[in-house]
């Protein structure tokens, strides 16, 4: 029911206004947008959105929804380097007022209300456990179902930093910064000991990360059913 679901949201475009960008950290930008109040989607959850103020090459790309359901507005972060393409050179063009075209958010890449849950990020691949806990956040006590976020940057760059440390005084969530893969691995051996197959766990980051802790976690025991995975690409 919700493939149905989520083909019938593809399928409706909305314009959405921009508001504002600001720089998160060197080379990462933050986007927000009106959100209004039809539009619904469930935390962890991806858009498509296009550029429609100008013709470029490949005008439909999709983002993570970096905010919660609970909030106001549509967030969307992204890396944006010092040569970017032409769809990231069309975004910095935005001004307060212009549009994009939005598709969904769609996806399966959420939480799971009954279980214990591990949240694996890299880098820019925070964007989509901040909508997560964000929304935890809002919506107070989980039922005492834990909620894990190992977050990995080798450049300490951490996103959301500030927020995220806010966001680990909830009861059910903890938060830890990672700048090592051997960091990385020796959290996941505890909590995969701890929760084994019972638990849930989501990776998000590049697709070489995102591989790498998967094939980590299947030689822990830990099967593909239980595994989500969210790959970002450059664009």
């Amino acid at each position: 029911m919700s493939f149905f679901r989520d083909m019938m949201k593809v399928f409706k475009k909305r314009e959405i206004t921009f508001l504002e960008s600001y720089k998160e950290s060197e080379d990462v930008y933050t986007f927000l947008f009106e959100k209004d109040r039809d539009v619904t989607w469930i935390a962890g959850q991806h858009g498509l959105f296009s550029i429609i103020h100008k013709k470029i090459k490949n005008p439909l790309k999709p983002f993570s929804v970096a905010s919660a359901p609970s909030e106001n507005v549509i967030r969307l972060t992204m890396g944006i380097g010092n040569e970017p393409s032409e769809y990231k050179k069309a975004m910095l063009e935005l001004k307060p007022g212009m549009k994009v075209n939005m598709s969904g958010p769609v996806g399966t890449f959420h939480l799971q209300p009954n279980n214990p849950t591990v949240l694996v990020a890299g880098g820019i691949g925070i964007t989509p456990f901040r909508s997560i806990l964000k929304q935890l956040e809002a919506e107070g006590k989980r039922d005492g179902k834990p909620v894990h976020l190992l977050y990995m940057d080798s450049n300490k760059a951490y996103l959301y930093k500030d927020e995220l440390d806010e966001i680990s005084n909830h009861p059910s969530i903890d938060v830890t910064f990672l700048n090592s893969r051997d960091d990385l691995h020796r959290e996941i051996d505890k909590l995969a000991a701890s929760y084994k197959d019972d638990g849930k766990y989501l990776i998000s980051g590049s697709k070489s990360m995102v591989e790498s802790v998967s094939a980590y976690l299947q030689n822990k025991t830990i099967s593909k059913r239980n595994i989500k995975k969210d790959v970002f690409f450059g664009y």
